[in-house]
């Protein structure tokens, strides 16, 4: 039961994502919203984390699964990627570089330094 809890919780806020999708005329995915509420909501502690511990980490788990439809899609309209999967594939392999360097970049900004430890006499 705790684990249905959980993930109701989860589709709550992706509830609300859509619907403020449905009324604010920004070009933000419902989906984003959702995160973003959750994200607010944990950040806050008005949900602590032990609400969506578990079925967050199972969806994790299973996050590769609900990949395959969307490239069993891409498969069935190779006709139509064919003339551009060279600039594409160049384009994705960009994408990600630069994502994963800002990313590090800002990680690397907000996570606070920790301090070298000073050496005592046992290490001379």
């Amino acid at each position: 039961m705790r684990f249905v809890r959980q993930f109701v919780w989860i589709l709550l806020f992706t509830l609300i994502g859509e619907g403020l999708h449905a009324v604010l005329p920004l070009p933000i995915p419902a989906a984003i919203y959702g995160l973003i509420l959750l994200f607010i909501a944990l950040q806050s502690r008005l949900l602590p984390v032990s609400e969506v511990h578990d079925a967050g980490s199972f969806l994790l788990a299973i996050m590769p699964v609900l990949f395959v439809a969307p490239a069993v899609n891409l498969v069935g309209s190779w006709d139509l990627i064919r003339p551009v999967w060279l600039p594409l594939l160049v384009l994705i392999i960009l994408s990600t570089l630069i994502t994963f360097i800002v990313s590090g970049k800002i990680t690397q900004v907000l996570m606070p330094k920790e301090e070298p430890e000073e050496e005592g006499p046992e290490h001379e």
